[in-house]
């Protein structure tokens, strides 16, 4: 009968679906666990990644430490038809007669950034606590060799004033600048700080070098509007408008040796002490910009 047929073809299909002597349903099995197994989140270390891509071709933070160990170097800013740069400034004093020697395939509007620099610092040797005979030594027995490494790539623009100057100083005075500040603006004979361009692509390329603090022209406040929201939640600015301001902030206390601050040199974000356990302020807080810029 009918009823007799639909049950046949009922058990048929049941027989069909129904596991194969062969092991259908193992296969089966196993098929879902390779599924979700794959599906699980795989835990990579730091040293698995090396083993994959290799090691890292650059730490920025601690390049940017093991470069400012001496003084006579500041870490400056440059914006570029590619996207914002970091700019170190060296500076070193040999005997001679005064002479000032610039390197590093440096632009004419850079030179004069330089001579700037150097008359504010002559000007102004007495508030400096630079004594009457550095001052002397400085014009008439000393050369100065200013040099902005990588010397393939053209420098200009008269952003570096600040940093410039801030070497200067550094190396006459003996203190060195910190190494978790970097700067950027330009200066008048008077000391005045001015705005410069490119404030976006010079503070994320402070960011990405693994740099915390910004020093940054007073005028240019109204700039950091322009910066991705992620990057303003890490950074702190300090705005400036004379250079005595940026060489407060970015020059390590005059009581911290070269020798105590060395230990600063690891970029591991922690505090050298000295001999008798004092640490060593390298990181001293400065003042901020609120990040919620409207």
């Amino acid at each position: 009968s009918g009823a007799a047929a639909a049950a046949a073809a009922a058990a048929g299909g049941a027989d069909e679906g129904a596991p194969s002597e062969g092991g259908g349903g193992s296969e089966a099995a196993a098929a879902a666990e390779a599924a979700t197994a794959a599906a699980a989140p795989i835990a990579l270390s730091v040293a698995d990644i090396e083993r994959v891509l290799g090691p890292p071709r650059f730490e920025p933070r601690r390049d940017v430490a093991r470069r400012i160990t001496k003084p006579g170097i500041a870490l400056g800013l440059a914006a570029t038809v590619f996207g914002g740069e970091t700019l170190f400034v060296e500076v070193e004093q040999v005997a001679g007669k005064g002479a000032v020697q610039m390197t590093g395939n440096i632009k004419e509007v850079m030179q004069e950034s330089v001579k700037a620099a150097l008359t504010w610092i002559r000007a102004n040797v007495a508030e400096l606590g630079l004594a009457k005979t550095a001052s002397e030594a400085l014009l008439n027995t000393t050369d100065l060799h200013i040099h902005f490494p990588e010397g393939a790539t053209p420098k200009d623009g008269p952003s570096a004033g600040v940093t410039i100057t801030t070497a200067l100083t550094s190396l006459l005075t003996g203190r060195l600048v910190r190494n978790d500040v970097a700067m950027t603006g330009e200066i008048t004979l008077r000391g005045l700080v001015l705005p410069v361009g490119g404030i976006k692509e010079k503070v994320v390329a402070a960011h990405r070098a693994g740099v915390r603090t910004v020093l940054l022209p007073q005028a240019n406040e109204k700039d950091l509007r322009e910066l991705p929201q992620k990057v303003l939640d890490e950074m702190q600015f300090e705005l400036v408008s004379d250079v005595r301001e940026v060489i407060r902030a970015a020059l390590v206390p005059a009581d911290v040796t070269e020798a105590e601050a060395a230990g600063s040199a690891s970029g591991d974000g922690s505090e050298p002490a000295t001999d008798d356990g004092r640490q060593v302020p390298l990181s001293h807080p400065l003042p901020s910009v609120p990040t919620g810029v409207p």
